[in-house]
């Protein structure tokens, strides 16, 4: 008899979270499959969810909000409503986690974003403000009395559940203080992430995930065609692991429907020229990584 082939145990785990019926199975499945397929471990899928998901991909775990973080209040702007991964009994301790965001575009393996952890205590987000995590960071939060800091963007997370239950143990507390978010770290989870858990804050870099944003869009047009000519950017684009369609204004839909040379500006002024001269490779590639748009269209 044939022995059956040895089932790899996950050694880390992903983390999503869904609210509503926004994000269609399919999406939610493809980008499951696409973080298998690139991965070196097979993580264990864990889809944090206050509705019912038929058809979600095998093997994959869902868990149910805790009624607490699906106040109508954090599924605003906010998403407030993330931080629920962080409350205790939601995730399995036994392994660390990612989390990502459902509208990101995944090409590498993103699990190589663990060699970050140096502790369990690690939280590792992309920077998004001038002040950089680390000493610099913490040094401006002690000596701004805790009012400025370093802070990052959630669209991914490195973390330890284990080790993270104060974030929700904290936004609770602070919640009940400053029930119209007059606290200002909690207008959005990122921005609260970042400064709860300043102290072990580490940078996502950018040679393994971007803001599609921040890298395909700027006010000058022009700058767009130079900066894909750079070599240095054009090596690091080469080696992107993911891209996170952050805000509002540009999503899978959009991006599968473009003809060469569209032009969209979002609400600061940035401008998107989809083009292979703007976006070299991903002119092609993005189209193809949500094909099964077109095809269920």
């Amino acid at each position: 008899m044939t022995p059956a082939p040895a089932v790899a145990i996950p050694t880390w785990q992903c983390v999503m979270v869904c609210w509503g019926d926004k994000y269609p199975i399919e999406l939610i499945n493809h980008l499951m499959q696409e973080i298998a397929r690139h991965a070196v471990s097979p993580p264990r899928f864990v889809l944090i969810c206050d509705l019912p998901k038929p058809g979600l991909r095998e093997g994959a775990i869902t868990v149910e909000f805790p009624p607490f973080f699906l106040n109508p209040a954090f599924k605003k702007g906010g998403c407030q409503a993330k931080l629920a991964m962080f409350e205790k009994g939601v995730l399995p301790e036994d392994l660390p986690a990612i989390y990502i965001d459902l509208d990101t575009i995944v090409l590498g393996d993103i699990s190589v974003a663990l060699a970050l952890m140096d502790s369990p205590q690690t939280v590792a987000m992309l920077p998004s403000a001038i002040i950089p995590f680390g000493p610099i960071g913490r040094s401006v939060l002690k000596l701004t009395n805790k009012k400025n800091y370093a802070r990052g963007n959630s669209s991914m997370v490195v973390f330890h559940p284990a080790e993270c239950h104060y974030v929700a143990e904290t936004f609770r507390s602070f919640f009940a203080q400053h029930p119209d978010f007059g606290f200002r770290p909690m207008v959005a989870d990122e921005r609260f992430i970042s400064w709860v858990a300043q102290p072990f804050m580490k940078k996502l870099p950018n040679t393994l995930i971007v803001k599609f944003p921040g890298e395909f869009m700027f006010p000058w047009r022009w700058w767009l065609y130079v900066k894909a000519q750079l070599p240095w950017v054009r090596k690091r684009r080469a080696h992107l692991a993911a891209i996170t369609l952050n805000g509002l204004l540009i999503k899978p839909e959009m991006l599968v429907k473009m003809a060469e040379g569209e032009i969209v500006v979002d609400n600061k002024s940035r401008q998107l020229v989809w083009s292979p001269s703007t976006l070299g490779s991903y002119f092609k590639e993005i189209p193809q990584y949500y094909a099964y748009l077109k095809a269920a269209d």
